[in-house]
């Protein structure tokens, strides 16, 4: 296992709780062998478990890395400019980052979830709700034969 991406919701409960977990999982996923870690650059979920990988980067696992693939070029067009900021900070502390296309349009985001797919060993998803893009994601996953590790569910 070298490589695990990463998917979640948007809206996340409040708390460290899920930071923790997070920090734990990527670390066990470090001992499994994980060195690369795949976030799709979204709101919420892909944002918090980048902060984590960066962290853990800077402070004991020195060398994972950040790798940002991102759906498009304007994803944060329409989010607030504190939310833009902390995109823009997550995209320069990332060790690479690439645009799969360069504006939104139908399908830029399931494209996304597809390259973190096929770029990933393992995934860490956060899922309450399956009727989402992220159970998309996961059910990508897991037709691959990917394993889904579900913060929702510990």
């Amino acid at each position: 296992m070298e490589s695990c991406c990463f998917t979640g919701h948007r809206r996340l409960p409040t708390g460290g709780r899920l930071v923790r977990l997070c920090e734990d999982r990527v670390r066990e996923a470090y001992r499994a062998g994980c060195r690369r870690f795949f976030a799709g650059g979204a709101l919420g979920f892909d944002m918090l478990a980048a902060a984590v990988v960066c962290r853990l980067r800077d402070t004991e696992l020195s060398d994972i890395t950040l790798h940002l693939l991102l759906p498009c070029r304007d994803q944060d067009a329409r989010w607030s400019a504190r939310d833009r900021e902390r995109y823009r900070k997550m995209i320069e502390l990332s060790d690479s980052h690439t645009f799969l296309y360069d504006t939104y349009s139908d399908g830029v985001m399931a494209a996304r979830n597809r390259a973190l797919v096929e770029a990933a060993d393992l995934c860490i998803a956060y899922m309450s709700t399956s009727a989402s893009g992220t159970g998309l994601t996961v059910s990508m996953a897991k037709r691959r034969g990917i394993p889904v590790w579900n913060l929702a569910e510990e």
